[in-house]
């Protein structure tokens, strides 16, 4: 098993949720985030004082999947979150060594189909 987690822009988790539902995710789970990345935050002008805003928004998706359907959610989340430019996210995987749904008690697979 293995925990997928992507961060993308928040305007994408729509599309990003989309694109998973589509390739047959059940279930996920989406919180807010601040970070930065090569684009390094962004000023803005408001009433004439500019202002640093070093962390962006952001939305941290998580999928606890098995082996063989990892590529294409790592897959699915692209497609769904790419604009093309800076700030687009990053994916990555962990090894997930047990996951128990706590309702039945069910392990492994069977917990997070």
């Amino acid at each position: 098993m293995k925990l997928v987690t992507a961060i993308v822009r928040p305007e994408r988790i729509d599309e990003v949720r989309e694109a998973l539902e589509h390739f047959g995710v059940n279930g996920m789970t989406v919180s807010q985030a601040n970070g930065y990345g090569q684009q390094r935050g962004f000023v803005e002008v408001y009433r004439g004082a500019e202002y640093n805003s070093d962390l962006l928004p952001k939305f941290r998706v998580e999928v606890l999947a098995t082996d063989d359907l990892v590529d294409g959610i790592v897959d699915a989340i692209i497609s769904g979150a790419s604009t093309g430019q800076f700030g687009d996210g990053k994916i990555w995987t962990v090894d997930v060594s047990q996951a128990v749904r706590v309702r039945t008690g069910e392990r492994g697979a069977s917990a997070i189909s």
